[in-house]
């Protein structure tokens, strides 16, 4: 008896194309150019200064500016030694898709601070990882991006929320795991900058994002690592080091139980990406 085969049919609102992650030698200007597509770019370190039809952008590291087709876009001082942006081309439909009128329609800021940027990262790198071996396909990579796009769709969401003095504390709390996490950082020694009780800033904490602050430490840490294996050549060490882990063994159990492999074998899994260099 053969296996029966699910057999879905989805078109999807948008058309993937290539993508890739530039890395700065400290020379050169983006060039000044049209393209006829959608580009979405994520700065990851760095500062990008661009404009599009005269209007000045500076992209900073964990923001992302969306250029679009038709516009002339380029470069307004030359690149950063530290620069690096993760980019990716997409085109729309030149009609709305059938019964688009009754879909939850996405509204994207075209220069927008990303809320989880290490997440960001990560998709990209999955992205990337995929051309690499597959070339461009159009469902999966059309998926990505879109990921991509709800990912900023709910940072947009995520800035305008936290309007409450619950929300703002443990916005506060979160943003500084961001920013710190490589650090010896404890609920208590978050509570401490925060000048408030600990228990109170765990509870708040949860019932906003829907985990523990220590929770949230392993998160982002465990993030950080995976972009950093695929990015650089640093030893298991000093990845765990950079990271926030005195402890390489106890670095190498939670990255195995948070990623399903060993730090290793994630690096060997996603050193393949397509890097441009200028």
């Amino acid at each position: 008896m053969t296996d029966s085969l699910l057999r879905l049919t989805w078109l999807p609102p948008l058309e993937a194309s290539n993508g890739g992650l530039f890395v700065s030698r400290g020379v050169g200007v983006h060039p000044s150019r049209r393209i006829q597509s959608y580009e979405l770019i994520y700065v990851r370190q760095g500062c990008l200064n661009l404009h599009e039809d005269g209007k000045p952008f500076e992209v900073n590291a964990g923001e992302t500016l969306v250029l679009w087709p038709g516009r002339l876009h380029g470069g307004t001082s030359p690149f950063a030694p530290d620069l690096k942006f993760y980019w990716v081309h997409f085109t729309l439909p030149e009609t709305p898709l059938s019964g688009s009128a009754s879909r939850e329609w996405l509204e994207i800021p075209q220069h927008a601070r990303v809320e989880r940027p290490d997440h960001l990262s990560g998709m990209f790198q999955r992205l990337l990882n995929d051309q690499q071996i597959y070339g461009v396909q159009a469902v999966p990579d059309s998926l990505a991006i879109l990921q991509m796009l709800w990912e900023l769709k709910r940072s947009r969401v995520a800035a305008t929320a936290a309007d409450g003095a619950p929300q703002q504390l443990a916005a506060s709390a979160d943003r500084w795991i961001r920013t710190h996490f490589h650090e010896a950082i404890s609920a208590s020694s978050i509570a401490a900058h925060l000048g408030c009780n600990a228990d109170y800033l765990g509870r708040v904490y949860r019932a906003v994002y829907g985990r523990t602050l220590t929770d949230a430490v392993h998160e982002r840490r465990m993030l950080h690592a995976a972009i950093v294996l695929a990015e650089d050549r640093l030893t298991i060490a000093q990845v765990a080091y950079e990271c926030g882990f005195e402890d390489s063994g106890y670095f190498r159990r939670l990255f195995k139980k948070s990623k399903g492999m060993t730090p290793n074998a994630f690096r060997r899994l996603h050193l393949r990406v397509h890097v441009n260099t200028a």
